[in-house]
């Protein structure tokens, strides 16, 4: 059912944006860190039986210098690409939904079968619930001897500094530069994107890389979190409810941590364009929360509207709007 705020609400609904006053120097911080550490990016050929895509298994430095896994396809013929020039490929940059991992090769046909080259982030300690990940989080061990509510979206939530979605971020942008790494992207010519935690993956790092070409967050989690924390019952945000439901002293200190981590913060020093996507139905991600991030988008923006569908979006149909946007885009 329509349970949100009217159509012509969300439209204007533009909240107030709980930013902390360090927010900027937090992630500067947080990414020089990262970039202390050799980026050092492998891409392994991998024979996955495909005779018109090449595939490589990806390696890149992410927070902290520790490995994440990637996959990375192109056309095994760039030059047939209808967007190949000066001998290099846009590459779209791809982040995953809540749970899931990189899965496998096949799983990512559709951007280097249209001429793209495309990246694959993997997602640390997740990949156990609907497709499968390899990349581990060597930082759960130490906090869960903290605890937390089972789950992601409340390790290490008492500080910006140890909380999970810090580390995710920070691979998220590190996958940016790993993408350009590759001698066959161009780097002026790379987008993001990524469904549920894969488009606030997406709508953080539109905000943290000034230079992307395009963004497109699909019905993004990790926006407005106080909202959304109060008006679904739907995972994963119960999960902060959960934990703060127990932890009735720690309230302040969670909202805190997650004001570092908010898809507004992140939408307001966006520089890209972007297509965003929104299910008026969507219990999981409210759609007051991905319109608070949209309306809160600084650069030229647009959004599809899919009024009877929840968390699924536009699914195929959306999917082919974003190959149409992407290769106009990329200039073709």
């Amino acid at each position: 059912m329509l349970y949100d705020l009217p159509l012509e609400e969300l439209k204007k609904y533009t909240p107030d944006r709980n930013e902390p006053a360090d927010f900027d120097s937090f992630w500067a911080d947080t990414l020089a860190d990262a970039r202390s550490h050799a980026l050092a990016a492998t891409f392994e050929p991998y024979d996955a039986g495909l005779a018109t895509l090449d595939v490589f298994d990806a390696t890149f430095a992410g927070f902290g210098g520790q490995p994440i896994k990637a996959w990375f396809l192109a056309p095994h013929d760039p030059t047939s690409s209808p967007f190949f020039k000066d001998g290099k490929l846009p590459c779209l940059v791809e982040y995953i939904g809540y749970g899931g991992g990189r899965g496998r090769p096949t799983d990512w046909l559709l951007p280097p079968s249209s001429g793209h080259a495309h990246l694959v982030m993997d997602v640390r300690g997740q990949g156990s619930n609907w497709r499968a990940g390899e990349t581990p989080d060597p930082e759960a061990a130490e906090q869960a001897r903290a605890g937390w509510y089972p789950g992601f979206c409340t390790r290490g939530i008492l500080d910006p500094e140890t909380y999970y979605y810090r580390r995710l971020m920070t691979d998220a942008v590190r996958a940016v530069e790993a993408a350009r790494a590759h001698p066959l992207v161009d780097p002026a010519r790379v987008a993001v994107t990524g469904g549920s935690q894969g488009g606030g993956q997406a709508l953080a790092v539109a905000g943290l890389v000034p230079d992307l070409l395009l963004a497109m967050p699909d019905v993004p989690f990790m926006c407005h979190w106080r909202r959304a924390t109060e008006i679904t019952d739907g995972d994963p945000y119960q999960e902060v409810v959960r934990y703060c439901k127990i932890h009735r002293d720690q309230t302040d200190r969670v909202f805190r941590t997650l004001s570092y981590h908010d898809g507004l913060n992140f939408a307001a020093r966006a520089k890209a364009p972007a297509l965003f996507s929104v299910g008026l139905m969507d219990f999981i991600c409210p759609p007051s929360t991905v319109f608070a991030a949209f309306n809160h988008y600084a650069a030229p923006k647009a959004i599809e509207i899919y009024p009877y569908n929840g968390h699924e979006g536009g699914e195929s149909m959306h999917t082919e709007l974003k190959m149409k946007r992407l290769a106009k885009a990329v200039g073709r």
